[in-house]
């Protein structure tokens, strides 16, 4: 059985024009359906917690964000307008991530169609980004005593920011994020493992530092659970992106990742992270790939 993580509230409705492509999220679900009618699944939703970021995160901004009354300045920075919807997606996507890593834990595998909201500091957010649902589920199954080790392996092509300094100095968290050297964020902190692509990287070259991140990281810190970001937006057409990286780059990236944790008994949970094309159907027909993989490698 594949565990799938999903909850009605991750699409919701933004401005006109909006850069955001929130839509995705029911429209994978959608697809899944159909790519999935023979693959033995099931779905969980987590229900919005409003004290779950109040503990990982700054009170002060936590707080702020909840009761819509951050700094303008601060809200332009994480790029949505405020909203009861907002609140309620946030919170479900956020809790959504650290239950796909506890099913990941009973299950070997597990999947959100949500998550990777890297940018998120502990006292701030940023690029679409509220709080850091990576970094607050590797500290809750570690300071909870469910694991001793998480690595947050990160692919999406922006770098974790966010998650490098929330893990900073925490030796049972481990952060390593493979991302576009000239791309978002501008100020890039010191994840545990950064390996940082130059442009106009294709799928050969691509994969070759992916799996030698991997083996390091798996190698050195033995981890006893994976949270992988599984962003798309190193593919070739992405609008955010600076790589070359063609569909079948993508998928043979995700099965690369799930394939060496299953094939190590390792544990791993997904998050399907960034992807942005003004077409919605052709982002979300390479995020499919993830579960593609997932449903071919599931133990």
């Amino acid at each position: 059985m594949l565990p799938l993580v999903y909850h009605p509230s991750y699409s919701f409705p933004l401005p006109a024009n909006h850069r955001f492509p929130v839509g995705k999220y029911e429209r994978l679900k959608a697809a899944l359906e159909r790519d999935l009618a023979k693959v033995p699944h099931r779905y969980f939703a987590a229900e919005p917690d409003p004290q779950y970021p109040l503990r990982w995160h700054c009170p002060d901004y936590a707080s702020a964000f909840l009761a819509q009354r951050l700094e303008p300045s601060m809200a332009r920075r994480i790029g949505f307008p405020m909203s009861d919807r907002l609140i309620e997606r946030t919170l479900a996507a956020n809790k959504g991530t650290l239950l796909a890593a506890e099913l990941a834990l009973e299950q070997g595998l597990a999947l959100h169609l949500s998550g990777g909201y890297h940018h998120a500091h502990y006292a701030k957010g940023g690029g679409f980004c509220i709080f850091n649902d990576l970094a607050m589920a590797a500290q809750t199954l570690v300071a909870g005593g469910k694991v001793k080790r998480v690595l947050v392996f990160d692919c999406d092509v922006h770098q974790g920011d966010g998650t490098a300094t929330m893990l900073a100095g925490h030796p049972d968290c481990i952060s390593v994020s493979v991302h576009a050297e000239r791309n978002y964020p501008a100020r890039k902190p010191d994840s545990d493992l950064d390996v940082a692509l130059p442009e106009g990287l294709t799928d050969g070259p691509y994969l070759a530092a992916v799996e030698e991140a991997l083996s390091l990281a798996l190698r050195y810190y033995q981890p006893d659970l994976v949270l992988y970001d599984a962003g798309v937006d190193i593919h070739a057409a992405d609008e955010l992106g600076h790589f070359q990286v063609s569909s079948a780059g993508v998928l043979a990236r995700d099965k690369l990742v799930l394939g060496r944790c299953l094939m190590d008994d390792i544990p791993v949970a997904a998050v399907i992270g960034g992807g942005y094309q003004k077409n919605l159907d052709a982002v979300v027909t390479l995020h499919r790939l993830l579960f593609q993989a997932a449903a071919e490698l599931r133990p």
